[in-house]
């Protein structure tokens, strides 16, 4: 594997122009797709497998109604002692709708109306039912809205409280790259400068980066003409992208400067930086794709579609890491180790001139070894405490709306006036013989009337067809809430007695059984998800690293991070705490897909830390010095890069917690957290001390496994033996070993 992908380095060095001319083509290609094929995105949560799904397509085939088009409402609230049905405020809002349907878009427009449920019980608030021409999905045009938005606020002039609320007020603007992704990317260029202590040279992963982001994510687009695709998996995407795009760039070019400033040759170190830093670059972005491409076992398509984008995404960039990037340093050459700047000069002249007191990340893995009970105590507790909260939580789909929204208060006013489970109707379907079904819903009717926390029970509405009814069942509580899950169950548990007495068929739909049933599928998919994505990668690590300990204390690791995170998550978003900071105005359930997205993601970028500093400390063990010196001196290598990768993805997923959107907030705060965790408790404390703890044990491998596992010599040992002999080769510096003549080589000058 190092030989081949020092090969690639070099070829693409020496072959700059037609390599950068390649991507060049091919970002051209993906924008031409893009605007050709691009569609809208759309929003069809489709959960097959469910109960509630199969209910919802056999209620559209058998009561069809036009749900093709963009629907929405406008609620009015009428003063205190008015009524919206009756005097003044009756005729403000007759003059509203009539004028609301006189708006271009707007196919069909229906005034509150006590019989069809749509005038509050106080006879205060009502709504009106709107449909546009606009197909669903599609955003209103912008001449659409301002003829509502006006009739809205000559009803609010004449006195009334009026909120629009519905599917085309409640669509959210997407940025692809907004002010808070800008800042998020300006802070990675600021930690790329410290570490590399060149403008030029920081620049470099940021640029690459950004080409490897707009050509997966381009491609994306092009996509949307065959797949359905929300516009989550696009940030997403974007997200993972420049995370990444600019850690496994960081990796390379770390390496390369190194080298060269060390005295290598430029060409042979950009293929040295590509044979070892880009083998750990390869294994690592492996991991991440296994880890998205596995939430398709889950059998949900808009995570499936999420998944499998991103991890598109993350392919991309490792393609990049390995081609594009030796081909830029092609064309900076020597200038890689220098600066126009002089300030970052002198920085870089002054850390030569200190080569008698150890790096940072010596000192910190020497005390670690020291203290190794101590920190593990300490880090374990940590985490534990963090992962508290996390037994509080509680999914849901629906998310929360920012509270300043019209679509927001409208919500409000729906839930003040007609109580909050108005909009999470359960719906019942019976099907079965004509005298069946109507026996059938009788019953069902008396008996879900009687049960606790069931608001009211609409009457029954029977099919053309005669073999099918549909009962509408309110609840008194909110549709994100235990107690209208526990509705849910009642129902389902009430209907197998009328079942057997009937012969019929009776199942539970709507949008709050949708949810509910997407949460509680997750749920059990869950543990199955998580032994699946850590066996595969623990195949992976073990054929890595030969070794069985290494793998299986990175596995523990990231439970330890993962647990940690969801406690992070259910305190801030479900509790409330730096709620305010963080611009979190309501909080709620923790959306269902964001614990499996967050293990997927999170476990793929826990390996690549652990792949990028124990592979070090394993290079420094094949190289024949012992285990507790090859801990100290690999950290020490990896841990200044590792810690500038960490707080470049800290950056840039931080920067999508300020993102109006609450699925954003919530992957952006999740990856954050966890990355934080993982990085500087699990990565830069538990795993020196499990390896000085650990030994020469740490690096234990069965025979069997030695004679059947392949050796893709990821340290590059078989590359460095070659390059021992090869004349480009830099010289070891007088007095050193041999050993130490081949780190040098092999840019173990630290990073």
């Amino acid at each position: 594997m190092s030989t081949l992908l020092y090969r690639l380095g070099r070829f693409a060095y020496r072959r700059k122009w037609s390599v950068i001319g390649a991507w060049s083509v091919l970002l051209l290609v993906a924008v031409v797709a893009a605007l050709g094929l691009m569609r809208p995105f759309a929003s069809a949560t489709t959960i097959p497998g469910t109960e509630a799904q199969r209910t919802l397509d056999v209620v559209r085939a058998k009561f069809p109604t036009d749900d093709t088009h963009t629907t929405g409402k406008i609620v009015f609230r009428a003063p205190d002692g008015a009524t919206v049905s009756a005097g003044d405020s009756a005729k403000t809002v007759r003059r509203t709708v009539d004028e609301v349907a006189g708006v271009p878009g707007v196919t069909a427009a229906t005034a509150p109306d006590v019989k069809a449920g749509t005038v509050s019980a106080d006879g205060g608030t009502g709504i009106a039912q709107l449909t546009f021409s606009t197909k669903k999905g599609d955003a209103l045009p912008e001449a659409t809205q301002a003829g509502v938005e006006k009739a809205a606020a000559e009803a609010r002039r004449a006195g009334l409280t009026v909120e629009l609320g519905g599917d085309a007020f409640s669509q959210s603007k997407v940025e692809v790259m907004g002010p808070g992704e800008a800042v998020g990317v300006l802070i990675a260029l600021g930690v790329l400068v410290f570490v590399f202590r060149s403008l030029r040279a920081a620049v470099v992963p940021v640029a690459t980066a950004l080409v490897g982001v707009a050509v997966g994510v381009l491609g994306l687009m092009s996509l949307t003409s065959v797949v359905t695709m929300d516009s989550t998996s696009i940030i997403l995407a974007v997200m993972l992208g420049l995370a990444v795009g600019i850690d496994y760039a960081l990796f390379i070019v770390s390496r390369h400067q190194t080298q060269v400033r060390g005295g290598m040759d430029p060409e042979e170190s950009a293929g040295l930086a590509t044979g070892t830093a880009g083998g750990a670059v390869v294994f690592a972005g492996a991991t991440v794709v296994i880890a998205l491409a596995a939430l398709s076992v889950v059998n949900i398509p808009f995570l499936t579609v999420m998944g499998l984008g991103a991890a598109a995404t993350v392919v991309v960039s490792v393609l990049i890491a390995v081609t594009l990037l030796p081909a830029v340093l092609g064309l900076m050459g020597g200038r890689i180790a220098t600066s126009t700047v002089p300030v970052l000069r002198r920085s870089t002249e002054r850390a030569a001139r200190r080569t008698d007191r150890p790096a940072a990340g010596v000192r910190w893995a020497t005390l670690v070894a020291r203290r190794r009970w101590t920190v593990l105590v300490v880090s374990l507790l940590g985490l534990g405490i963090l992962a508290l909260p996390a037994a509080g939580l509680r999914l849901g789909l629906g998310g929360t709306q920012d509270p300043d929204t019209s679509a927001a208060r409208a919500q409000k006013l729906v839930d003040d006036g007609f109580g909050p489970g108005y909009s999470g109707t359960l719906v019942v379907l019976v099907q079965g013989g004509e005298k069946a079904v109507a026996s059938a819903a009788g019953e069902l009717t008396s008996t879900v009337k009687r049960l606790p926390g069931v608001a009211a029970v609409s009457p029954v509405v029977p099919a053309k067809s005669g073999d099918a009814a549909l009962i509408s069942v309110t609840p008194a509580s909110g549709p994100e809430t235990e107690a209208t899950k526990g509705v849910l169950a009642e129902i389902r548990h009430a209907r197998d007695a009328v079942e057997d007495r009937t012969g019929t068929a009776v199942d539970v739909t709507g949008t709050t059984a949708v949810n509910i049933d997407v949460a509680d599928k997750l749920s059990a998919a869950l543990p199955v998800y998580c032994l699946l994505v850590m066996g595969l990668a623990l195949v992976l690590l073990i054929v890595v690293f030969r070794a069985v300990a290494v793998p299986l204390k990175a596995a523990l690791g990231f439970l330890l991070s993962l647990g940690a995170s969801l406690g992070a998550m259910v305190a801030v978003f479900q509790w409330g705490w730096l709620s305010g900071l963080l611009g979190i105005k309501e909080t709620g359930p923790v959306l269902s897909f964001l614990p499996m997205l967050l293990v997927g993601i999170l476990f793929g970028l826990a390996m690549d830390y652990e792949v990028f500093l124990v592979s070090r400390m394993r290079e420094e063990y094949a190289h024949g010095r012992t285990a507790a010196d090859a801990m100290i001196r690999g950290f020490g290598h990896g841990s200044k890069v590792v810690t500038a990768a960490a707080l470049i993805m800290i950056a840039v997923f931080g920067s999508f917690v300020f993102a109006d959107m609450q699925v954003i907030k919530g992957m952006g705060f999740a990856l954050g957290i966890g990355v934080l965790l993982d990085a500087f408790v699990v990565r830069m404390a538990l795993v020196p001390a499990v390896m000085a703890v650990l030994g020469d044990r740490a690096w234990w491998l069965p025979r069997f496994l030695r004679r059947v596992l392949p050796d893709v010599d990821i340290e590059g040992e078989r590359l460095t033996r070659r390059m021992n002999g090869a004349p480009s080769a830099a010289v070891a510096p007088p007095g050193r070993s041999g050993t130490e003549r081949i780190a040098v080589r092999s840019g173990g000058g630290g990073a």
